[in-house]
């Protein structure tokens, strides 16, 4: 059985979910995990926060403009009076528990509640279209078998015992629908797995069920070779390894979540990028094995901080990273780069909730420099193919660009370097002309 997800885009109107429709119904049984309608995430997210905010009126407002959105899109989606009905019934469902927060009282577990109904809405109508056409399928409700632990890390082996029992207990169908990014946590209440997430549900399901393919089909062919928003003449890449693939799924190619791979990884279930507007195109495939064809593509992520730490007491002294490091876990704040010398170390990090807090006990260790609005630009591929000479050609690409870092031989696969964000246009432009158009690929 394969696993396929479908993002918001690709089930944004009656009219993308018809030809998701079409896609799924080859006659060969599958699971499809749905988003939520594209904006609607966004939407519940607003509404959370008015309630946040203590604005029930604005809140109620945008429930109710939502509400009408959707009852329109039940009239264009569904043709019988009884599949009408039975979709303005989960309609007034939702929309009833919208309106029923007390914003006097709401807090997280509240706002989780609120950004699940998307995914919620989305499965439940597709499936009543499923049925209005003839097609045998059954809904698996995520929060029945998606599960966190207290880390907030996916328990894969509890969410493989869940959805077994869950499939078994309903009739056996020719299509399963379930919804991504939604799941419960280990206090068993409604939690997520975050923005994108609903790729990462793929995947677990897809390892789950021992998948024999795990299929993310969003709005675009699969992975290209640098940022098209930014740079001209990319192409898209037919093949990637796991490796090569998470290197640039967390390092900012939006088209996968970065923690995809992993369960697919683990299981050694490939994992194929299509498009749903265009999905006679081969896409992408990701397996365990590279095709061996050295540089892959070139990939940025926004948003970065540099934090610099310069003391004495590092020379010669051992423990002193140990301390450092102990700083950012206390504040659950991951480091993406780190480079060091005998009296500084310098690292990255991608979120600044807690910089405040963390720069202050820095302080302690000597000196601390940080640098907002930084951008980590990653060359990926089976780099270590590459005959001697590839570190000059990436600096020779970057002439007269200002370099804050660089990380090299942490992974065969990656070699990342930190510019200024107003540097970043001119930085993928000459990767892509020096490594990529002029390197042969094929």
């Amino acid at each position: 059985m394969k696993v396929l997800k479908f993002g918001g885009t690709s089930v944004g109107s009656p009219e993308n979910m018809r030809a998701v429709m079409r896609i799924i119904t080859d006659g060969k049984k599958k699971t499809v995990v749905l988003s939520a309608m594209s904006g609607t995430t966004n939407s519940l997210v607003e509404i959370a926060g008015q309630l946040y905010n203590n604005n029930q009126k604005a809140a109620l407002d945008l429930v109710d403009q939502l509400e009408k959105k959707y009852e329109k899109v039940v009239d264009e989606l569904l043709t019988t009076a009884e599949l009408k009905q039975k979709g303005q019934a989960v309609i007034e469902e939702v929309f009833t528990l919208l309106r029923s927060f007390d914003p006097q009282s709401f807090t997280e577990k509240e706002e989780k509640v609120i950004v699940a109904q998307g995914e919620l809405i989305s499965t439940q109508l597709f499936t009543l279209l499923m049925k209005e056409n003839g097609f045998k399928t059954e809904l698996l409700p995520a929060l029945d078998f998606m599960r966190i632990d207290a880390e907030k890390a996916a328990d894969l082996p509890l969410t493989r015992k869940k959805i077994a029992a869950v499939m078994g207990a309903v009739p056996p169908a020719d299509y399963y629908i379930t919804q991504g990014f939604i799941c419960r946590n280990a206090d068993g209440e409604i939690d997520n797995l975050q923005r994108g997430g609903s790729d990462y549900s793929a995947s677990l399901i897809g390892a789950a069920l021992d998948s024999e393919e795990i299929q993310i089909w969003t709005d675009i062919d699969g992975f290209h070779n640098n940022d098209p928003r930014y740079v001209s003449n990319t192409r898209k890449i037919e093949q990637l390894s796991f490796n090569e693939a998470a290197e640039l799924a967390y390092f900012g190619a939006r088209i996968l979540h970065p923690q995809t791979v992993f369960p697919a990884r683990v299981q050694n279930i490939p994992v194929r990028l299509k498009n749903t507007m265009n999905p006679a195109d081969s896409g992408t495939l990701i397996t365990a094995k590279s095709d061996g064809t050295g540089i892959k593509a070139v990939a940025a992520k926004d948003g970065i901080t540099a934090i610099k730490i310069r003391s004495g007491r590092m020379l010669m002294a051992y423990g002193f990273l140990k301390k450092v490091f102990e700083v950012f876990e206390r504040y659950k704040t991951p480091i993406d780069m780190i480079s060091t010398s005998e009296v500084a170390v310098s690292l990255t990090i991608d979120t600044t909730k807690h910089l405040s807090a963390i720069r202050e006990e820095l302080h302690h260790f000597g000196d601390v420099e940080v640098d907002e609005n930084m951008s980590i630009v990653c060359i990926v591929g089976d780099i270590i193919r590459e005959e001697s000479g590839f570190a000059s050609r990436v600096f020779h690409a970057l002439d007269g660009i200002p370099i804050r870092m660089i990380s090299y031989g942490g992974s065969r696969y990656n070699i990342s370097v930190l510019v200024p964000t107003a540097h970043k246009k001119m930085t993928l432009q000459a990767l892509s002309d020096n490594l990529l158009n002029g390197t042969e690929t094929h």
